[in-house]
């Protein structure tokens, strides 16, 4: 019956259960973090994400609700096609007022008398 005093220690099968137990928390860890994750599908929050802000390389990850959005910059600055539609002024107070170009300049020039009617 030597086979029942068998050490415990020498049987490689308890080994194997200990490697099953680590990985099994390893595991565990693993989904608590990508549960916590702001970008997670699982998640239903509204989230913008901003990595390498200020670099060329700068990319925006919006989610909303399931949706995933992502845009990268191109690295250009100020290009693009548009108009000029006014210019803005910041006051003392913090506050910014716009001034609209083209016919509402005018119309408000005319009214305070300081242009040309």
């Amino acid at each position: 019956m030597r086979f029942l005093d068998e050490d415990e220690e020498l049987n490689p099968i308890v080994s194997a259960v200990n490697l099953v137990d680590v990985f099994l928390v390893i595991i565990a860890a693993l989904l608590i973090a990508l549960a916590q994750n702001p970008i997670s599908v699982f998640s239903a929050e509204n989230v913008t994400v901003i990595k390498n802000a200020g670099e060329p390389n700068m990319e925006v990850i919006v989610k909303e609700g399931k949706e995933i959005k992502q845009y990268k910059s191109t690295g250009d600055i100020g290009s693009g096609e548009g108009l000029r539609a006014g210019v803005a002024y910041k006051m003392a107070d913090g506050s910014f007022v716009y001034v609209p170009e083209g016919e509402a300049v005018e119309q408000g020039n005319a009214t305070t008398g300081g242009g040309q009617p």
